[in-house]
């Protein structure tokens, strides 16, 4: 049978996806990393390898493996020898510290925990020490290659719960997020056929690998046949030299990645700010319709832009063939078999790519209704064509560059403070993140004058990860409530602060 990208994507795990492509094309390049290239055929035997050593060390089918790692080609080669062995993988994004990782470990019950020793400053090894991780290991030294025909078959079902992927949702604490190797393949499936790639193109992973956009993108690379640049760092105009070298065709991320790239392109507007580009695509934040309107008109590419969430990879998916009033205003169409529907203005889903749900079993009954949909917190509505069109939020969630910030955990860390009364805190729209953090302060009588930089100082010191400090501070007399229960209303809040400027 002629393999094509449709029928790969039936595969029944990553790991028969990864062998299939190998077959095809094992010497086609699938991941490049500086002056490195690795081909599909490498990255099966190097995965074969690693898995043998990792089964060497006592990791067995089931075992939980967390693993800390920044976007490298190591990385995913670690990523895939767990999925050979059919072990269960704990991602944790690189910018979590210890209250997050501290979190994971102990909800997850990590038999081990890989990391990359000392990375951009910050000791990864010693902060598993203080944490009391279990099987500790330096991911890039520490892992020994082994024989590969001592492995045991590898596993045969791509429906048992093989992920467990991290977000912050409504509340203080992450949530523990159950994915299936079929579930990450449909999501990856829905990216990749509603692009029109073809194995002449290039693409980038300038995000982190830990995300859920990672195993998303590299089921997309698998699919097609065509590698992709990693970027272990990520800052323009630092990387625009890799994305030129290696002729990138296809780039993105988010909103924040768009108006950076438009950014570098205004610079000089008389050449292409990347020669190769054809087509910037992304979803994880709101998209303003200005914003693929000046990428079209400046850059002289598509945009398509689309809808996934932790829960969910990828829901809809702007198509290049989509026309420009569905591409500038909604989040695309779902692909064929993911059912959305819309319930008292909520988009609920059901399909493959949907977890199974959340370590917490009730966390689950809440997030699922009586015929199985995910309740997504999400409002929306659905064209007569089948696009999905976004307008806001249930959940308290504040979406910064595509990363989940709880509000909640925020708030409660500032409700410490001796000079806070009472606080709110909010997500404000904003052209190059999606949106921003807005703490919102009441004052008690007498205490001295809130500055955000104390603010920001008060919570480095309490531990909050670097990517949810609040990047705009408000003082106000009274927050507004509502005459019941006196909850603070968040919208009026935004109203009153969406045209504020940071300061």
């Amino acid at each position: 049978m002629n393999e094509t990208p449709h029928s790969l994507s039936s595969a029944r795990t990553l790991w028969d996806l990864v062998a299939r492509r190998a077959g095809l094309t094992p010497d086609r390049p699938v991941l490049l990393q500086d002056d490195r290239t690795l081909t599909f055929g490498e990255l099966r035997a190097r995965a074969e390898r690693v898995a043998a050593g990792l089964y060497d060390m006592g990791v067995r089918p089931g075992t939980v493996v967390a693993w800390q790692l920044p976007t490298r080609i190591e990385t995913a080669v670690l990523a895939f020898a767990l999925a050979r062995l059919g072990a269960v993988q704990s991602p944790v994004i690189p910018f979590y510290r210890d209250r997050e990782v501290g979190f994971a470990l102990r909800e997850s019950k990590a038999e081990y925990f890989a990391v990359p020793g000392e990375w951009r400053g910050f000791d990864y090894t010693a902060m598993a020490r203080r944490l009391g991780a279990k099987g500790v290991f330096e991911a890039y030294d520490d892992v020994p290659e082994g024989d590969p025909s001592l492995l045991p078959a590898p596993p045969a079902s791509g429906t048992s719960v093989r992920w467990i992927y991290w977000t912050s949702g409504t509340t203080s604490d992450p949530k523990g997020v159950l994915h299936t190797d079929r579930s990450l393949i449909a999501g990856g499936s829905c990216l990749a056929h509603a692009l029109h790639l073809s194995p002449d193109d290039v693409g980038s992973m300038a995000f982190p690998y830990a995300h859920i956009a990672g195993p998303d993108y590299t089921v997309m690379l698998l699919l097609y046949g065509f590698p992709a640049v990693m970027f272990e760092q990520f800052a323009l105009p630092d990387a625009l030299a890799e994305y030129r070298r290696h002729g990138v065709t296809v780039a993105g991320g988010s909103t924040a990645f768009y108006t950076m790239f438009l950014a570098e392109q205004r610079k000089q507007p008389e050449e292409k700010v990347i020669p190769t580009l054809r087509l910037l695509a992304g979803g994880g934040a709101p998209k303003p319709p200005e914003v693929y309107h000046a990428v079209v008109r400046e850059m002289g590419v598509q945009l398509t832009h689309g809808y996934g969430m932790t829960e969910v990879p990828m829901i809809t998916m702007g198509s290049p063939d989509d026309t420009t009033e569905n591409l500038a205003t909604t989040e695309g169409r779902p692909p064929e078999g993911m059912e959305i529907r819309i319930v008292d203005g909520e988009v609920r889903l059901r399909g493959e790519a949907v977890c199974q749900g959340y370590l917490d079993p009730g966390q689950t009954a809440e997030a699922f209704d009586e015929e199985g949909f995910l309740r997504t917190g999400d409002l929306g509505t659905v064209t007569d064509t089948g696009h999905l069109i976004l307008t806001g939020r249930l959940k308290d969630v504040i979406i910064r560059k595509g990363e989940n910030i709880s509000a909640k955990e925020i708030e409660d860390l500032l409700a410490a403070h001796p000079a806070v009364g009472d606080v709110a805190v909010i997500g404000l729209p904003d052209a190059e993140r999606g949106e921003r953090v807005c703490a919102v302060v009441e004052q008690p009588p007498g205490a001295p004058e809130l500055t955000l930089p104390a603010v920001v100082s008060y919570l480095r010191a309490e531990g909050l990860s670097v990517h949810k400090l609040p990047e705009q501070l408000e003082v106000v007399d009274a927050l507004p409530r509502n005459e019941t229960l006196r909850k603070v209303l968040k919208y009026k809040l935004r109203e009153r602060f969406s045209v504020t400027r940071e300061r």
